[in-house]
């Protein structure tokens, strides 16, 4: 977290908790404290006042939140909430009635309200100077770029809807003035996040605006051929399998995106799809996959999946297991089905037992590893161009375009100390070996 060396300006410590878009909110609101004059400090002892930023979206989420709230409560003792959880302000106040202010995610007024209250800023104009990109959570190197905020479809095991509302597309020229800044501050790798990406747009009917002299579409492919201008990586998360997904694989084909597509399938059986108000079209899913990977050869897809949601069969979870053999995802998390307060499929009949759940999850984790695994010796004996992330030791851990920054796996360059790599650096490696979710390597000659 920055820190100021100030004595006197008055002093916030900040917890951020959940998805990458609710990363870019807290980074929002510390850039608006930044702005107004607040330190940011790393302790709730040397804090004024502490604002967490709360997930809600599994009860796993909820019940780290409410801890974290706790935490703050009981080291500091003045604490404002914001974020996902905020949207059930009773459930906050029934556990910690103390807290001074709860809003609701992206609520950045109401913070900054709150946070004015309980300590008014003390602004100096020559001495807190931000750079024009704004305070990160992030390395420098990389950064999230939230397209849009809220989401159109109604999956019966979600709550997103309700908590950040419908589709809000952020205009085109807008996305690119930021990405611009970014890259312009340091950024080399941009991680395109929404709830939605391929429906980027259509709220606002694609409309379109100018940038660097040329008019843009508010859409998919228009928004990434002017990213792939900048210079730096490009990749693509939370991509719905759309048609018109196919336009954007070109771009990666031809070295402008990443090869890269971050799908959230959730599951492979029709009927369970359409109870969870999803696409169930498996069979067309399986052809784009194949007609996407004709088109890129080296197209990585990551995809999560929910097992052991109301209903499904045995015969259900095999079929999910044959998808996983016919699609050979790259990279894949899963997650047992937990009910959501708030969610549809809650009242779905013939709930899985928990410990089927979870040997559902044991025995899909498995057969999954065996294909991750596989498909990174292959890349044994390759030249990779990777991403240095940090030193350590003598190795350098970095990604290459397969890895995104978290949730995938890493390949440590073994040589990155005497090759004097630095984090942020760009380095081709040579594959020498792999395991189920990492490779290894030396810089290439």
């Amino acid at each position: 977290m920055p820190v100021s060396t100030s004595n006197t300006s008055p002093k916030v410590g900040f917890v951020s908790l959940g998805c990458p878009k609710a990363l870019v909110d807290s980074e929002r609101i510390l850039t608006q404290l930044r702005v107004e004059g607040y330190d940011l400090v790393p302790s709730y002892d040397a804090a004024d006042v502490v604002v967490v930023n709360t997930c809600g979206f599994i009860d796993s989420a909820v019940a780290e939140s409410l801890d974290a709230i706790g935490e703050a409560m009981a080291e500091n003792g003045k604490v404002i909430v914001t974020g996902c959880l905020g949207k059930r302000a009773d459930v906050i106040r029934e556990a910690h009635p103390g807290v001074l202010s709860i809003s609701g995610p992206q609520d950045y007024a109401s913070v900054m309200q709150a946070v004015h209250a309980a300590v008014p800023p003390a602004h100096d104009p020559f001495v807190d100077l931000l750079p024009d990109y704004g305070l990160k959570l992030t390395p420098k190197h990389y950064a999230y770029l939230k397209i849009s905020e809220g989401c159109n479809h109604r999956c019966s095991f979600c709550i997103i809807p309700s908590m950040r509302g419908d589709l809000a597309s952020r205009p085109v020229d807008e996305v690119l003035r930021e990405a611009e800044r970014l890259v312009k501050g340091g950024v080399r790798e941009l991680l395109v996040v929404s709830q939605d990406t391929s429906a980027y747009g259509v709220d606002l009917r694609y409309a379109e605006r100018e940038w660097r002299g040329t008019p843009r579409a508010t859409r998919m492919k228009a928004l990434c051929e002017g990213l792939s201008e900048l210079g730096a990586w490009t990749r693509l998360h939370y991509v719905y399998p759309y048609p018109h997904v196919d336009d954007v694989i070109p771009l990666m084909a031809e070295g402008k995106l990443l090869p890269y597509l971050d799908v959230p399938f959730q599951h492979a059986s029709p009927r369970i799809l359409k109870l969870m108000k999803r696409p169930g079209a498996v069979d067309r899913t399986l052809e784009r996959i194949q007609r996407w990977r004709a088109m890129c050869p080296e197209l990585t897809i990551r995809s999560t999946f929910i097992v052991g949601f109301p209903g499904e069969t045995d015969a259900e979870f095999e079929a999910l297991l044959g998808f996983l053999d016919e699609a050979q995802l790259d990279r894949v998390g899963a997650f047992p089905y937990s009910p959501v307060e708030g969610a549809a499929a809650n009242a779905l009949p013939d709930p899985v037992p928990e410990a089927l759940k979870q040997e559902r999850l044991a025995r899909f984790m498995q057969r999954q590893a065996a294909i991750s695994a596989a498909r990174l010796e292959a890349k044994v004996g390759t030249v990779q161009r990777c991403i240095v992330d940090a030193i350590d030791g003598e190795l350098a851990i970095a990604r290459s375009t397969a890895d995104a920054p978290e949730i995938d796996g890493v390949v440590q360059v073994q040589d990155g100390l005497a090759a004097g790599l630095v984090p942020g650096q760009f380095v081709d490696v040579e594959i020498l070996g792999s395991d189920e979710h990492d490779l290894y390597g030396e810089t290439a000659a």
